[in-house]
């Protein structure tokens, strides 16, 4: 018979997995006694690195990836990127280390009582399995939770001593996930569509997570909708160059309202209607408008004011869409937006960016202060081109960034972060310099959390205390952490900086000080 740990590292096989997330502790050891041939230990230095990395690269590759964290304190710490992940919809099997089962009733150090429950309710599914014997089979159910859409991370508590007890090897079916939507239903969005003298979609980052990127042009071009990005999609929903592109709704229900009002029927895929970032009234869309929503996830259609809801997987229905929708002309090409001013600005240094990246490089963005003007200045137009947080949690962004430039690392992974989120989870550059990650870390150094100072203004606050963040060197940082770095403070370095930092193949800092 097998011992639980071959078993285990069988179902990992099983799966495609070939690394482990980890940052290990004690209770993790047996886990980890000689990895398969082939298998890599990829190395955090706290636990939200690890989720941070693991969700990027699953994201990447569009695979389940494996994290294992260190007892239930471990877990705390990686609590913050696990609810990202969540939101994210990424597939993780998260597994944390348990005290041995012996000793459990004289709460040991290291011991949690209910390890299970710790990380809900932000995991699809959680298990501390009751005998070691059923550690692979909790496991092989533990991937396919995951992988069933709506997608997201799971959690099995193993104690010390189950990895060498003996046990059976457990059944390991093929199972295909992806559910067609009901044809029905989609008969009647495209009849929805159809009629429609103006129709819009808004995409959301379902789009992405579903390979449903050509779908989505495919779509417009059968059917000349406008195009909006849904508010805080996480994902590159739609090539941001592309005529029918309209622009990025805002978090708040009176904005979308009065940017969706020239339109006759709207279609949201794969998003909610609508995530709001402050309290609104009245209306969630233009009363005069009909309502579509096609998504993979429940939740969304439980929450759907009205109209009419498709779950389902959303490139196959919008493919089906595709095929069903009566042509109409697209948009014709809208101007280009104007050139910012030279200045150490954040519109500037995100044109300068866009100018001089790679073809087809990834942008990974966590600089909250600078969305407004990566949306104008930085533009997304390629599949698998973008990744931020769903959550709005900082600290996902810069280890994020390592996780997917290992999920292709021809691919150069542009992380864009300010100084205050780089500085959640900084020690993720020791990360990117032990894997050679081909990254170039971005900083927006403005000095602040300033992203909070604007919002405060919503609330009236003219005066914010606790925003300040001056005197962070990033540059003797990320060399203390063997990444090699460049500052900047004049017009004239931002581009020689630039180009050297995204010629190079290693992981490069570039902090720019901007007003």
């Amino acid at each position: 018979m097998p011992t639980v740990r071959e078993a285990a590292f069988a179902v990992f096989a099983h799966f495609g997995i070939d690394a482990l997330f980890g940052n290990p502790g004690s209770t993790e050891l047996p886990m980890l006694r000689a990895l398969p041939d082939g298998f890599d230990y990829v190395l955090g230095l706290n636990e939200a690195v690890v989720v941070a990395m693991a969700d990027g690269y699953a994201q990447a590759t569009g695979r389940v990836a494996l994290v294992n964290l260190h007892s239930a304190a471990g877990t705390g710490n990686a609590l913050g990127n696990l609810f990202t992940a969540a939101k994210n919809g990424t597939p993780l099997v998260v597994t944390a280390g348990q005290q041995a089962r012996s000793i459990l009733p004289h709460d040991p150090f290291l011991g949690s009582e209910r390890a299970s429950e710790f990380p809900r309710p932000h995991v699809k599914w959680s298990l501390e399995p009751a005998r070691a014997e059923d550690v692979p089979a909790a496991l092989a159910h533990a991937f396919h939770i995951a992988l069933t859409p709506p997608m997201g991370p799971v959690f099995v508590s193993v104690p010390v001593d189950d990895w060498d007890r003996d046990c059976a090897m457990p059944s390991l079916p093929d199972l295909s996930l992806r559910t067609m939507p009901d044809p029905a239903g989609l008969a009647r969005l495209a009849a929805m569509l159809n009629a429609a003298v103006r129709p819009a979609l808004v995409l959301g980052t379902g789009v992405a997570r579903s390979g449903g990127w050509q779908a989505a042009i495919d779509l417009v071009a059968a059917c000349g909708a406008d195009v909006w990005a849904a508010p805080f999609a996480a994902r590159e929903t739609f090539p941001e160059d592309h005529p029918s592109f309209a622009g990025f709704l805002p978090a708040y229900r009176e904005e979308i309202v009065r940017l969706l009002a020239p339109y006759d029927a709207i279609l949201v895929v794969g998003a909610p209607v609508f995530t709001y970032h402050a309290e609104g009234f009245g209306l969630h869309w233009p009363e005069t408008a009909a309502l579509g929503l096609l998504s993979d996830d429940p939740k969304h259609l439980a929450a759907l004011p009205g109209g009419l809801g498709v779950l389902g997987d959303v490139a196959m229905g919008l493919g089906a869409l595709a095929g069903q929708s009566k042509s109409r002309p697209c948009a014709p090409p809208r101007s280009p937006a104007a050139s910012p001013e030279a200045a150490m600005s954040a519109p500037y240094v995100l044109s300068r960016i866009a100018s001089l990246r790679p073809g087809g490089s990834v942008l990974v963005e966590e600089a909250p202060t600078a969305r407004g003007a990566m949306h104008d200045c930085l533009r997304i137009v390629c599949k698998g081109g973008f990744h931020t947080t769903a959550s709005g949690g900082l600290g996902f962004g810069l280890p994020a960034a390592i996780g997917v430039a290992r999920a292709d690392p021809s691919r150069k992974v542009i992380a864009l972060l300010g100084d205050g989120s780089a500085m959640y989870n900084i020690q993720g550059l020791w990360s990117a310099s032990d894997q050679a990650a081909n990254v170039s870390f971005v900083i927006l150094n403005n000095r602040r959390y300033a992203a909070l100072a604007q919002f405060a203004g919503r609330f009236g606050i003219k005066a914010l205390p606790g925003t300040d963040i001056g005197g962070i060197d990033f540059v003797a940082l990320a060399q203390g952490m063997g990444v090699a770095a460049r500052r900047v403070s004049t017009v004239a370095e931002i581009d020689p900086a630039l180009a050297w930092s995204l010629a190079e193949r290693l992981p490069t800092l570039v902090e720019l000080l901007i007003d």
